[in-house]
């Protein structure tokens, strides 16, 4: 039952944000003064390796990565499921991000290209940490899970210093992540 208040809560979060972007100037206007507000010159070196190693196609690097490591562990559905599960947040992504065409901040590095939501670093980096949560959460701990945390922000916080996002981007990719994940991972189960 819990999963499914997940998967409503991500879906409506997901929806009203598209409706709005799509649909209210206001609501643009606010993302936009609340993106200039949060941002102060916080674009350096650091930051740009940080998204660098959270690319969405490195991402996928990660993934199979991990996936050979299961397949090592003689884990080959879980595998599959890492990998299913990254392929589907990204095709929802993309697919997302073609439909609603919203264009980057004025102040966004000439290295981003394409459209601005959903964060496909974001995407990728949420999704990538609630599949390691799952797989390793209770065994490695709450350092484990710190780790991934901070990770996970410093992801957040590298796409709007890099001026790469508006906040509801980053917003909308953490929903969408949170939406694959739980539809992917109640496909996993039953299946296991």
């Amino acid at each position: 039952m819990n999963n499914w208040v997940v998967v409503l809560s991500s879906a409506i979060i997901l929806l009203l944000l598209i409706i709005n972007i799509k649909n209210s100037r206001r609501f643009n206007l606010y993302d936009r003064w609340l993106h200039h507000k949060l941002i102060r010159n916080h674009d350096g070196f650091s930051w740009q390796v940080i998204a660098f190693l959270n690319d969405p196609k490195l991402m996928v690097v990660w993934a199979v990565l991990l996936a050979a490591f299961l397949i090592n562990e003689e884990k080959n559905i879980t595998a599959l499921w890492v990998l299913a599960t990254l392929g589907f947040a990204d095709a929802t992504g993309i697919i997302l991000k073609r439909t609603i065409h919203r264009r980057r901040p004025f102040e966004h590095s000439d290295l981003e290209s394409g459209y601005s939501f959903p964060s496909g670093h974001v995407l990728g980096a949420t999704t990538m940490a609630l599949i390691l949560l799952q797989l390793f959460g209770k065994k490695l701990g709450l350092s484990f899970i710190i780790i991934l945390g901070v990770i996970w922000v410093m992801v957040i916080v590298s796409r709007l210093s890099l001026r790469a996002h508006y906040p509801s981007d980053v917003i909308g990719a953490a929903s969408l992540a949170i939406l694959c994940f739980s539809i992917s991972q109640q496909i996993f189960l039953a299946i296991i």
